[in-house]
């Protein structure tokens, strides 16, 4: 399972999806479904555009656990 640490780097921050959205010109709903962990998949340009962003790698945005790890 892949864990996106989006939020918690928002909160860090205090931004909200509409920061987000705004400084990295991504849709709204990307950012929204990457904050709630829902997204399916992901554009390596968002990717990129999010580490811009949060200047961080992207193993500080996305993480891989395994399935008993994550329950």
């Amino acid at each position: 399972m892949i864990r996106c640490h989006l939020s918690r780097l928002m909160g860090e921050r205090k931004m909200k999806i509409a920061d987000v959205a705004r400084e990295t010109g991504l849709h709204r709903n990307t950012i929204t479904l990457l904050y709630n962990e829902t997204a399916t998949r992901i554009e390596l340009d968002a990717i990129d555009r999010l580490c811009g962003l949060f200047n961080c790698g992207v193993a500080e945005l996305l993480e891989f656990t395994s399935e008993s790890q994550a329950a």
